[in-house]
């Protein structure tokens, strides 16, 4: 959709546009701002009411405007507006399938591998991903100040020396403005065996205009500090999203990117080629590929683990390693994330092939 279509509609200028805030503040949350902006509706208002009334709706102007057409086919559109599948019961499906509730020490704090853990500082996004595996949290308000369920974090942190990296993630951590950020950043680093930070965030993704040089100088002064972002499809790399991560990187934060296998989105290997190649190209290091996890609300996004491993060999075969990421599976508990490349017929032939060449070596 044309930015200056947004801009007449919400009565606003370019400068408006380049401010967080002004975007944040304007997020799309109702079905009528979609009616009147693309003249129709992707849902029923019937249908529309049934699905954010549990699963909310929030879309900023910046990523409406990658929306290339109006339909179901969208990649963008697939990945924000709310579609009735969401409601559709199956029976695979669970509100917490890697049992992060139960690994919870204290509040929002989740502990799940020996020498990091996860810190959950907020269940508010900035755009709600229609795939999120924490779409439980989305109609909860957050229930502990910031003050206290940091107290409780870093008090259990501060008695548990074998951690020695934190994830703050949320919701999106980036939704606090600059000082808050730093109280966060702050309290974690003044714990002694603390000697990583990472940020999970998809605002260089929906909101870019979040990554300012001032949030920079602010998050340059914990590194070593990694960032974590979600570009999903090749669409999602513009000029904002690539200054985006240039800022964090200039600032000697190295950016990493983990995607999800999403039915309709990036299931096939030329769009999953071309992201990778994209995001290549502005030095952000493609991680993880994660096999989307069997989440209430989400499980129409799901695609066979074979077929999966099926398009990555044809991207394997094809793709310099430096764009490669580990296609992945995450499961409960301590096993983590198991890599689906085991399955990969193509590799395991491979290496019958080759077995005269490694016998040379036993």
């Amino acid at each position: 959709m044309e930015r200056k279509t947004i801009l007449t509609y919400f009565k606003a200028s370019a400068k408006d546009w380049r401010d967080w805030h002004w975007q944040f503040r304007n997020r799309v949350t109702k079905l009528k701002t979609l009616e009147n902006l693309f003249g129709k509706a992707a849902l029923h208002k019937d249908q529309f009411k049934a699905v954010t009334s549990v699963y909310p709706m929030a879309i900023t102007p910046y990523y409406l405007s990658l929306f290339k057409t109006y339909n179901d086919n969208d990649p963008i559109q697939t990945q924000c507006v709310p579609d009735i599948r969401e409601l559709s019961f199956a029976k695979n499906a669970m509100e917490d399938p890697l049992e992060e509730d139960s690994h919870m020490p204290v509040p929002k704090l989740v502990y799940r591998y020996s020498d990091r853990c996860l810190a959950i500082v907020t269940e508010t996004c900035v755009t709600y991903c229609r795939h999120c595996n924490r779409k439980r949290f989305w109609s909860q308000s957050n229930h502990f100040s910031l003050i206290n369920r940091l107290q409780k974090m870093t008090r259990y942190l501060a008695k548990s020396p074998h951690i020695r990296e934190v994830i703050i993630s949320g919701g999106d951590p980036l939704t606090f403005d600059d000082n808050t950020l730093e109280k966060i950043l702050s309290s974690l680093k003044a714990i002694p065996h603390i000697e990583i930070l990472r940020i999970g965030s998809r605002t260089p993704v929906v909101m870019p205009m979040r990554i300012t040089k001032e949030l920079c100088r602010t998050l340059k002064r914990y590194r070593p500090l990694w960032f974590n972002t979600q570009f999903n499809h090749p669409n999602e790399i513009t000029t904002e999203s690539a200054r985006a991560c240039q800022i964090l990187l200039e600032a000697g934060i190295p950016v990493s990117n983990q995607s999800v296998l999403l039915k309709g989105v990036n299931d096939s290997a030329q769009v999953m080629k071309n992201l990778f190649y994209g995001l290549q190209k502005i030095s952000v290091r493609p991680y993880y590929l994660f096999h989307c996890d069997p989440v209430k609300g989400c499980i129409h996004f799901r695609t066979d683990p074979q077929a999966g491993v099926t398009m990555m060999e044809k991207i394997w075969k094809q793709s310099s390693g430096l764009c490669l990421p580990q296609y992945v599976m995450d499961v409960p508990g301590s096993a983590g994330k198991i890599p689906l490349n085991v399955m990969s017929k193509t590799i395991n032939n491979d290496l019958k092939k080759n077995k005269h060449f490694f016998d040379k070596f036993k």
